[in-house]
């Protein structure tokens, strides 16, 4: 399965983002791909192909870290683009966290899955929500200060999610994702 680790803002944050992303989305541009609305969640961990054998282990271990971890309040607000704004693959929203516990989260849930024998994929986590994807690197200034001004409402995190995407089987061949394990903030 490939797999990736995230938490999943609710559906009120999601609806106010969307409310002011669609309107951008009518912008005719071969090169971008708008991520779907209901795709949209923080990754903390991505580990790729991950066999069955290893999923037990690694959901315990994600249990345990979600236990421990207290919910706390995050906003999405801002944007940004990887590897840069002059030559994107990705713009992305950005993530206010004054707990910081978006970066602790992401540092256990990668020792759960190492301690199962899964390898995280990635580099340094930088919390972000993908808004969309370009087929090729392209300056994306002027869609950044769009999105710059944008300031969503604050909501909880209260849950960590195992995450299953089938690339090509989702609406208009995009990702499909399945949520394969969720777990409660308990700490």
């Amino acid at each position: 399965m490939r797999l990736f680790v995230a938490v999943v803002p609710p559906l009120e944050a999601v609806e106010d983002l969307t409310e002011f992303a669609e309107p951008r989305w009518e912008y005719p541009d071969d090169n971008i791909r708008w991520a779907l609305d209901e795709h949209w969640h923080i990754t903390l961990a991505f580990l790729g192909d991950v066999p069955d054998w290893k999923t037990d282990e690694l959901q315990e271990g994600l249990e345990r870290a979600a236990k421990r971890q207290k919910p706390f309040e995050v906003r999405i607000t801002g944007s940004g683009a990887f590897p840069g704004v002059p030559d994107a693959r990705v713009l992305y929203a950005g993530v206010e966290d004054p707990s910081d516990s978006l970066r602790h989260l992401s540092m256990t849930t990668r020792t759960a899955a190492n301690r199962a024998g899964v390898t995280v994929e990635g580099r340094k986590f930088t919390p972000h929500l993908t808004l969309a994807r370009l087929r090729r690197p392209v300056d994306v200034t002027s869609w950044v200060r769009v999105f710059d001004i944008y300031e969503g409402p604050v909501w909880t995190a209260g849950s960590l999610c195992l995450i299953e995407s089938r690339l090509g089987e989702g609406p208009g061949r995009s990702a499909a994702y399945t949520t394969v394990g969720e777990w409660d903030f308990l700490g």
